[in-house]
């Protein structure tokens, strides 16, 4: 059906393995029990059933013949897409034009690829940005601030990056800080960058519309230069937001980027931040549309012959009206894409100020977000069903193309609790990006505030998460540079094992290592599935052989379990309190054997913030491989020396069968232990230079 404001198109389905078509809360395979998904920007808690803060209209599909393939309808007015037991799928647009692409995969991993290839490969973020986060709404001054880093730091938890929120600004405008309460602002952000760690502020994209009378520069910069969102009369259009009545910048305007970039550069010789967190950019608004006059016009536009299934029952709920002008087109048009073009400007920003990789997570995204920055799940509640639901989150925008995504640690709205916490500060030291977070009115949840239970999982899970950083930042990297998956779910590793397909409670970390979790409350054993082959399980050291079926694992309260997949070689390297130390310690092998005897792996390297690495060649790739007793490593490209000359101090070798009797490293006799009950071998003090092919071999 094509009509005016109404294009609809349905199509018979393969099978019912259907995943993506978000941003919304559900599990991670979509029902088809007559299942509406609507999609239309708009600033809401997380809830099933509800249009939350970013639209991808596409989806990956496993077929019956263990093969996949991918769909994108590239429309950016709102929809609902109707997913029907035939298996059907029905497209209700109500604007734009029915513009398909279809990836063809056969793998779920190419299909990612193949989407990602045209919509943009995911950002290299900077190495900085892996490590843990913590921020709240609801600091009551500067020392508020520095008690919180102080003790998070003086607890020995890993820790890297100190954010704030809108309490910091002067009346809440966007580029200020308060003088009274946080005046010590700037200093603070010295003593963060001695520490060798980093600051990020809240910037939400609305401006206050300040009178005459009142000298707010932001604001006049934007009148002179002519680039705020304008009504249907021409006039710039004012919502209410958190400084009060506000005007919007028009991110489809290529003087906006200007105009973003010179707000940047003046706060940033106050308040040298390191990247920007964007909020508020549906966008949101606190009145259904204009706050002067009130509401939106009549119009076609903001009373369209057919709406999908909004959250409010209107366009123009807490939001623009669909009648506001945009350079592009009517907001009508382009208010789904609101976030991706800020998302575009605060790049070409940070990198004008900085000199830097930027560092950008938003809460509103559009297909080829993800090239310009990450995205946090939003204001989740702190509930038990909220951090098992994250998992499908995380899963679903590594699917869209935007691997750094992690969910609100211990839950934004609401209390949470030290039981709930502590197993959530385990789960999320293994999100992609890692950040404890809650609103203003409710308890602090930092882990000291919470006690010594959360101190002591937080030490543990994170512990473990530094040492695989040079994993995950290997995984970064063949996702900027192939457009793989970071966090992925099961059935992208076994395709061919159907068992896999509706897994949420516990995913991958790439190929090489099973992310699980406990989800509920008061349990400490757990019964996941594992796929066909060696697993083996850390810090226990177990050793689970399986054809494919559940295992009772222990986890105590204090604990997350991590199982190292048979056939792969993880880099890992000592633990300092922050990555910027970090970085200057001994690399590792995990070297997790198969049944086979045989393993594979690669680590990539950089500075791990510098520009356009790829283009100036300044990084190293090597890869390792295991096979009949023997670690060989291939040198692809090596061109940036490493604060530490990427020395190798330490292999492990899980699953060697029987004790060796002499370990070689370059033909020479070296020291070893083996432990026979756990069939580990151990291999230390190598000083080995990666920079040159190394032999490690046993018999």
């Amino acid at each position: 059906m094509f009509c005016n404001q109404f294009l609809q198109l349905s199509a018979q389905l393969p099978s019912t393995y259907l995943f993506g078509l978000g941003e919304q809360r559900d599990s991670f395979v979509r029902s088809f029990d007559w299942n509406r998904i609507t999609l239309f920007n708009a600033d809401e808690i997380p809830n099933e059933n509800t249009n939350l803060y970013g639209t991808h209209p596409f989806y990956l599909l496993m077929e019956n013949n263990n093969q996949s393939h991918g769909v994108l309808l590239f429309n950016s007015n709102a929809m609902d897409i109707v997913l029907q037991p035939m298996p059907a799928i029905t497209y209700r647009t109500i604007g734009g034009v029915l513009d398909f692409y279809f990836f063809l995969g056969p793998t779920p991993s190419d299909v990612v690829s193949q989407y990602t290839e045209l919509v943009g490969r995911p950002f290299m973020p900077p190495y900085w940005s892996l490590g843990f986060h913590l921020c709240r709404l609801g600091y009551t001054s500067m020392d508020d601030v520095r008690d919180v880093w102080q003790r998070t730091r003086d607890a020995g938890i890993p820790f890297d990056v100190q954010w704030t929120d809108i309490d910091t600004m002067h009346k809440r405008r966007d580029f200020t800080y308060d003088n009274d309460t946080f005046g010590y602002l700037p200093g603070l952000v010295n003593e963060i960058h001695l520490a060798g760690m980093h600051y990020v502020p809240i910037i939400d994209c609305a401006i206050a519309n300040t009178t005459a009378e009142e000298e707010y520069q932001p604001f006049d910069d934007g009148v002179k230069m002519d680039i705020f969102i304008k009504d249907s009369t021409g006039t710039n259009f004012v919502g209410q937001v958190w400084p009060g009545p506000s005007v919007y910048p028009d991110f489809t305007n290529s003087n906006t980027t200007l105009y973003w970039m010179m707000q940047f550069e003046k706060y940033w010789i106050e308040v040298a931040f390191d990247g920007a967190w964007i909020d508020m950019n549906e966008p949101s608004n606190f009145v259904d549309g204009s706050l002067k006059p009130t509401g939106c016009p009549e119009s076609q536009w903001d009373n369209p012959p057919y709406t999908p299934a909004v959250v409010g029952g209107k366009l123009s709920y807490k939001t623009v009206c669909m009648s506001a002008q945009q350079n592009a087109s009517l907001h009508y048009n382009v208010h789904n894409i609101y976030g991706l073009t800020e998302a575009m400007a605060t790049n070409f920003a940070l990198q004008s100020v900085r000199k830097k990789r930027p560092f950008v997570i938003s809460r509103s995204t559009f297909p080829g977000s993800g090239h310009y920055g990450g995205v946090w799940t939003g204001d989740v509640w702190s509930r038990w069903h909220d951090m098992g639901r994250s998992i499908a989150d995380i899963l679903n925008f590594n699917l869209f193309g935007i691997p750094l995504v992690g969910a609100d640690i211990c839950g934004f709205n609401g209390n949470t609790s030290a039981k709930l916490c502590q197993r959530w500060m385990e789960l999320g030291a293994f999100y992609p990006f890692s950040r404890n977070h809650n609103e203003d009115g409710t308890i602090a949840q930092d882990p000291v505030a919470l006690g010594s239970e959360v101190i002591e999982a937080s030490l543990k899970a994170f512990y473990l998460r530094y040492q695989l950083l040079p994993y995950l930042y290997t995984l970064f990297s063949r996702a900027h540079t192939f457009g793989e998956t970071v966090a992925r779910p099961l059935f992208f590793e076994f395709p061919n094992d159907r068992r896999t397909y509706a897994i949420d409670t516990q995913f991958l970390w790439g190929s090489g290592l099973m992310i699980l979790p406990v989800l509920e409350e008061d349990v400490v054993t757990i019964n996941p599935y594992f796929p066909s082959g060696v697993w083996y399980l850390l810090p226990s050291n177990e050793t689970i052989n399986s054809s494919g079926s559940t295992f009772s694992v222990d986890s105590p309260l204090d604990t997350i379990v991590v199982a190292l997949r048979g056939g792969s070689i993880l880099p890992v390297q000592e633990v300092n309190r922050t990555t910027t130390a970090s970085r200057y310690e001994m690399f590792g092998l995990w070297v997790a054997l198969s049944e086979n005897e045989e393993a594979k792996g690669e680590i990539y390297w950089d500075d791990g913030e510098a520009l356009d690495v790829l283009e100036s060649g300044i990084y190293n790739r090597i890869y390792f491989e295991a096979k009949d007793n023997k670690i060989n490593s291939t040198v692809k490209h090596f061109a940036y020396p490493g604060e530490n000359l990427m020395t190798l101090g330490k292999v492990l070798v899980y699953g060697v069968q029987t004790s060796p009797t002499v370990v070689f490293v370059n033909d020479i006799n070296h020291p070893f232990y083996y432990e026979n009950s756990t069939k580990i071998l151990s291999i230390e003090d190598l000083q080995i230079r990666l920079e040159n092919p190394f032999t490690i071999s046993w018999k």
